[in-house]
């Protein structure tokens, strides 16, 4: 069975300032998104799920399903803010959904294959989506998991503080733990750090860190329900708490229901957290057309 794309897209892009998931960055004004899929299709998956607000699917759709009729499967789940499907029977006022990995147990009734799950608005290079491929079709199971790990000084912005989750890698290969730090940076010598308030902290440049490029079972929607049923309760008062899926892989490991493999790329990583970004995406797909990585026209 062919592994399934599961590509987040339900974002508000607050700090970029437009609905970046569908912004144009290729040659043809090929989306972030566009490089992804057409990776993920000469990688061997079988279908692409898109994750959007509902509001969202019929710019989606006119983009998407032209390009996509007859190469590759395509469906659609929608992350809104209703707590009963999952068995919560409440209704709490928020301004956005309930983060990452609530948003991939809105996928639960819809996907039954293996899968891997990662950002819109990041490009990720296709040995990522070789590996991961690779990864689901011969190693997951459901107390198996992985998560593609970039090298953090290949991930950094030049204009601004970013937050990468920051992998402890044990002997084997097995992520221990993950950390979110919110201020990470490249120093004036050209080293990484982060900050946090007990001040500023140096990072090795190849530490491993998650870009949000998890491979997982089907069998992660019922380990993380009960796990979201438990954050809703404990943050119903807080309207800017996120159920991320660093969160859920930090519990199954704790509880050894799984563990997850760190799989290493060597790719350049780039995306779009701040406006001035964007010209220097659009630099790099450009080299990648050039040295013929990609055609010039991708669904040409």
């Amino acid at each position: 069975m062919k592994p399934t794309l599961l590509i987040l897209a339900a974002g508000m892009a607050s700090r970029y300032g437009s609905m970046k998931q569908i912004d144009g960055f290729g040659p043809n004004g090929e989306t972030i998104i566009d490089y992804s899929i057409y990776d993920a299709i000469k990688a061997g998956f079988g279908k692409i799920s898109f994750i959007i607000r509902e509001e969202f699917a019929e710019p989606f759709k006119a983009i998407f399903e032209p390009k996509l009729k007859g190469r590759i499967e395509t469906d659609y789940v929608f992350q809104s803010f209703d707590l009963k499907p999952f068995g919560i029977d409440k209704e709490i006022e928020r301004a956005k959904p309930w983060g990452t990995a609530h948003a991939v147990l809105a996928a639960r009734n819809q996907i039954h294959e293996p899968f891997c799950v990662i950002n819109a608005d990041d490009f990720y290079g296709y040995d990522s989506f070789e590996k991961m491929a690779k990864f689901l079709t011969t190693e997951v199971a459901d107390d198996k998991y992985s998560i593609i790990g970039y090298q953090i000084d290949r991930t950094l912005s030049d204009y601004g503080t970013v937050s990468r989750g920051v992998c402890k890698v044990d002997d084997n290969g097995n992520m221990v733990e993950i950390n979110e730090r919110t201020e990470v940076y490249f120093k004036e010598d050209g080293s990484v750090a982060y900050r946090d308030a007990a001040g500023e902290h140096d990072l090795s440049s190849d530490t491993r860190v998650s870009m949000n490029f998890w491979g997982f079972t089907p069998a992660v929607f019922k380990q993380s329900e009960a796990l979201f049923k438990a954050f809703v309760e404990a943050n119903e008062n807080n309207p800017k708490s996120e159920f991320f899926i660093p969160i859920v892989a930090d519990a199954l490991i704790k509880s050894g229901e799984a563990s997850f493999k760190v799989i290493p790329t060597a790719s350049k990583w780039f995306g779009v957290t701040y406006k001035e970004d964007k010209p220097i995406v659009q630099k790099c797909i450009s080299e990648l057309v050039d040295n013929g990585t990609y055609p010039a026209n991708l669904w040409d």
